[in-house]
């Protein structure tokens, strides 16, 4: 697999069906194997969204969020560690042992855990939980719909991709405007980009099954797929929380 692209936000556009063989009973392994590569992807992605949660509701609760974002470098340190084990992850997937991903991955969720508890000081808990469940919500079925779609979606994700650019850099220029209609507009934009990622990132996972299984990578997708849906979910909470969340 030389030509694999170790990003989570790229990675190479399969269109076609899956070709598992003339066989009935070659159909039905493959469909078999898809399911079990698919569900691995989800319960990691769960399980480390479910990490999180419980880190932030921790830290919150035991005064450790009011402490790390009361000023000073380490706030700085917890908000950007999480993206530096993301770069890593992603552009080191062929040097990294699959059981390295893995600790990669659960020692990310425990950061953005961390990173995420400042959500507890702006927002008050029954906007937190009533996102929470939307954004679940939304998400399964958008996946759903990226799982089960016939239309290709590639040339959509390439978009979305360009996208997510345009929103870093509209937040950026944010902090110096501090237009609170700005914001909102950056917001509803985010959800709707992470929205259509959803959908694009399962097919994506999908599609790319025929080319990983039975190869070396195999686990190692797994892993990935997590922490791209799991990226999907957050950063869609993230803004639909800013876009409709109540603050305390």
């Amino acid at each position: 697999m030389a030509d694999w692209n170790d990003s989570p936000r790229s990675a190479q556009r399969f269109g076609s069906v899956p070709r598992a063989g003339g066989s009935v009973d070659s159909r039905v392994s493959f469909d078999e194997g898809l399911r079990k590569h698919m569900l691995s992807i989800y319960n990691y992605m769960t399980s480390g969204i479910l990490l999180t949660g419980i880190v932030a509701l921790l830290s919150f609760t035991t005064g450790t969020a009011a402490a790390i974002f009361s000023g000073g470098a380490l706030r700085w340190i917890v908000a950007l560690s999480p993206m530096i084990v993301v770069f890593a992850m992603s552009f080191g997937a062929n040097k990294f042992s699959t059981g390295t991903l893995k600790l990669m991955f659960w020692g990310f969720a425990v950061l953005m855990g961390l990173s995420l508890s400042s959500v507890f000081l702006v927002y008050t808990g029954a906007s937190i939980a009533t996102t929470f469940f939307a954004t679940a919500a939304a998400f399964a079925g958008l996946s759903l719909f990226g799982y089960t779609t016939k239309k290709n979606l590639s040339g959509l994700g390439s978009f979305l991709i360009m996208g997510v650019i345009g929103l870093l850099v509209a937040m950026v220029i944010n902090l110096f405007l501090q237009s609170p209609a700005f914001h909102y507009a950056i917001s509803f934009i985010g959800v709707l980009i992470f929205a259509g990622l959803t959908a694009y990132d399962t097919q994506r996972l999908k599609n790319e099954y025929e080319y990983l299984r039975g190869t070396e990578f195999a686990g190692k997708a797994v892993v990935l797929g997590a922490l791209s849906l799991y990226l999907d979910f957050i950063n869609m909470f993230q803004f639909l929380l800013s876009f409709m969340g109540n603050r305390e």
